[in-house]
């Protein structure tokens, strides 16, 4: 299995701070973008070991299902913080751009296209996001298996809290009903159910379909890339940086996400505590 991670990464210390990447502190956004691209190859590429303590040596992992991963770091001038990451070059490749900064998503869109053909999967991601779970695509293909791929299933975002009375809390709560209907249908097919490893499992048409990211097979990724609407730069949802993520397989896909009590059976954390805090 072949995989492309598109990350959009944007740092400028001047901003407004409404949003991570505006903050006066870079090291947040330093240490989210390290653990974005060191997870990403940690849990599906090809460079993992066990440690075999007795003979104070390791032993090659070959996982059943072999990954070769591609990590693209789309940036716009110089507002980046590339230069001062501690993760080894070698793990990324860096796609410059001069585009208006909030439109930078929409590069990571035209990217992801223009390699059509060369990978299973295509993937979008905002730098403050970090995948755990080494089974995330295999969820995913077993959802399409089993409901076609006009349907998208995207993760919940957590962030994991510190100094909190609840450790951990699902960010993206439901969006005005009369607000999301000018984007989507809910109430076509609102709820899907099934079962995996003798567990039932639950989806639901969410009111909050924005998740900061968006993981297509081939053959999604094609079929988006066909619709009018692909790469028009629409920003009529919430904003330029949701739309990037969100608008485009809104208009394309219906999207699910697992429901109660089943959130965490696709997820992906968001870094630090930037929700809690409100």
């Amino acid at each position: 299995m072949r995989i492309l991670f598109a990350i959009a990464h944007y740092y400028y210390p001047q901003g407004s701070g409404d949003y991570g990447s505006l903050s006066k502190n870079p090291l947040p956004r330093i240490l989210a973008l390290e653990s974005c691209i060191a997870h990403l190859q940690g849990i599906f590429g090809n460079w993992q070991c066990e440690f075999d303590i007795s003979r104070c040596s390791t032993i090659s992992i070959t996982d059943k299902d072999v990954r070769d991963i591609d990590v693209v770091i789309c940036t716009t001038r110089d507002r980046h913080l590339l230069d001062r990451l501690s993760v080894p070059k070698t793990l990324y490749r860096h796609h410059p751009t001069d585009v208006n900064p909030p439109l930078l998503g929409f590069e990571c869109q035209a990217l992801l296209r223009d390699r059509l053909g060369e990978y299973d999967y295509y993937c979008y991601l905002e730098d403050d996001l970090t995948l755990h779970d080494p089974w995330f695509f295999i969820k995913l293909n077993w959802f399409n298996k089993n409901v076609g791929n006009l349907a998208l299933l995207q993760p919940n975002r957590y962030e994991i809290g510190h100094s909190t009375a609840m450790s951990k809390a699902y960010i993206d709560g439901d969006i005005d009903p009369e607000y999301m209907s000018l984007f989507q249908d809910i109430r076509d097919r609102p709820e899907l159910k099934g079962y995996i490893m003798e567990r039932p499992v639950s989806f639901k048409r969410p009111l909050n379909p924005h998740s900061g990211c968006y993981f297509l097979n081939d053959r999604q990724m094609a079929y988006w890339s066909k619709q009018p609407h692909f790469f028009n730069r629409d920003t009529s949802f919430i904003g330029p940086l949701e739309s990037a993520a969100t608008l485009g397989i809104m208009k394309t896909f219906t999207i699910y996400k697992p429901a109660r009590p089943d959130l965490g059976f696709l997820e992906i954390q968001h870094s630090g505590t930037a929700f809690f805090s409100l």
